[in-house]
């Protein structure tokens, strides 16, 4: 009775407002909690659907994983001599030397790094190409490399089919790209014949591979228990080596027992999205496809934070509208700010927004770590997927090369991503080990144009 009079008497005084606005915060926050949970139950279900989905993939019939033949297998570590290769896996790109010296050694010879702009992702192939051809242009001036035959892999982070290591159809462009005249067509050709035009047509281009199928390659040079290449950068990616006689789409002859199979899980379908997955989705450039993808990969994280942050300060859950300001264009929150901020850096600040109260950045620190935490649980339960599909009772070792940003530089991904795997498979997963394999897209595009033009001799 005294009790339900003093609530009265201070609601009357408009006290309980702070009361009522904590609480519908922490009622937002648990519902985010939810929404964003993958459980170890529910990701042996996903699991199982994706061993579904591979199966479906690998013999040719309608699944979200396309299992596309890569026409190479892993190197020996045995392959020696120098070699090129150009790295085109997001807004960058590298183009490389190195000589294989035999027993796994790899020594690097240059390195130039390029950035992609807008006007260059969006406009015609010719000009996509021209550029890339520009780029090889500068690499050897700016490293004094004499002009001469050269075998070149070219790792190319799209899906496309292909009929040959060295020769591709590009499905579709990914990752906010949207080259015109390219989709359809053979990208091996297309880079060709921009060399041509660039009168370097002394460059042989040895094979056309996937970031992933780099990152295995050069792995597994050194290491001969790696076997699977995963990317998790601006975008997300696997391959792993594939039984001949289990590709059933695969009709042609190979005197080896094994293939890499890129799988292309950023396509994945079969996971459960939310409302903040769905508007995202509704607003990208190609709507509908790439759900795994989005829900992992380091170019939707920041923007699925920030619409989580826009709807809060609508619900007048963050007080400060000076973020919506700061960052009310879409994907003006970058991954890389949450990364920085899980660092402890200010992000806020250098965007003209340092009023935060403390209760503001608690919140966004929350809704930073789900998203991110997230992401991390999915890419485990991939991972987890493809080795268990290898490897059903987990009785031998999988090392895991893996390159990109997000899993290098995020503070505790690995971590998260290893307690996942305790989770869902217990402690057999103390088999599964995690390898940072930086710059590994680029120098295993190098290792399979080694591997290519050796055939030949």
């Amino acid at each position: 009775m005294f009790e339900n009079s003093l609530i009265g008497f201070l609601i009357g005084l408009n006290i309980t407002k702070g009361w009522d606005m904590a609480d519908s915060t922490e009622r937002f926050l648990k519902d985010i909690k939810d929404i964003f949970s993958l459980t170890a139950e529910n990701a042996r279900g996903v699991m199982v659907r994706f061993h579904r989905e591979m199966e479906l993939g690998l013999s040719g019939e309608k699944s979200s994983l396309k299992m596309l033949p890569s026409f190479v297998h892993r190197p020996k570590g045995t392959e020696k001599g120098t070699f090129l290769a150009i790295d085109l896996g997001g807004t960058n790109i590298r183009v490389l030397a190195i000589r294989l010296l035999g027993d796994g050694v790899i020594e690097p010879v240059a390195l130039s790094r390029f950035t992609i702009s807008d006007e260059v992702m969006t406009g015609t192939g010719d000009m996509f190409f021209d550029f890339i051809a520009g780029c090889i242009e500068v690499f050897f001036r700016e490293n004094n490399i004499t002009k001469q035959p050269f075998n070149l892999g070219f790792t190319f982070s799209f899906p496309v089919v292909q009929s040959s290591v060295n020769s591709g159809l590009l499905i579709s462009w990914t990752k906010g790209f949207s080259v015109s005249g390219v989709e359809g067509k053979d990208v091996v050709a297309l880079l060709n014949d921009a060399l041509i035009r660039n009168r370097m047509g002394f460059i042989h281009i040895s094979a056309l591979i996937n970031d992933t199928v780099g990152t295995i390659a050069a792995g597994s040079y050194s290491n001969p228990l790696c076997d699977m290449g995963v990317i998790l950068g601006t975008g997300t990616n696997a391959c792993y080596p594939e039984k001949i006689d289990k590709i059933g789409k695969y009709s042609g002859s190979d005197a080896l027992d094994e293939m890499i199979i890129n799988i292309e899980w950023g396509g994945f379908d079969k996971l459960e999205r939310n409302r903040y997955d769905e508007a995202l989705d509704v607003n990208s450039q190609n709507p509908g496809e790439q759900r795994l993808e989005k829900m992992v990969s380091g170019m939707y994280l920041g923007e699925i934070a920030r619409l989580i942050i826009i709807d809060m300060i609508e619900k007048g859950l963050i007080i400060s509208k000076e973020i919506k300001t700061a960052f009310m264009l879409p994907y003006s929150l970058t991954t890389k700010h949450l990364s920085l901020f899980a660092s402890g850096i200010d992000i806020f600040k250098a965007a003209g927004v340092d009023n935060l109260s403390d209760k503001d950045i608690r919140c966004i620190r929350e809704i930073a770590n789900l998203v991110s935490t997230r992401s991390a649980r999915i890419a485990a339960t991939a991972i987890a997927s493809v080795v268990t599909w290898m490897d059903h009772g987990l009785q031998y070792s999988h090392h895991i090369a893996i390159d990109g940003s997000l899993f290098e530089k995020y503070p505790g991904y690995k971590d998260i991503m290893e307690s996942m795997f305790h989770e869902i498979l217990g402690d057999p997963s103390e088999k599964i080990r995690l390898v940072p394999t930086h710059d590994g897209s680029g120098t295993g595009a190098a290792i399979i144009a080694a591997l290519e033009s050796l055939k030949k001799r």
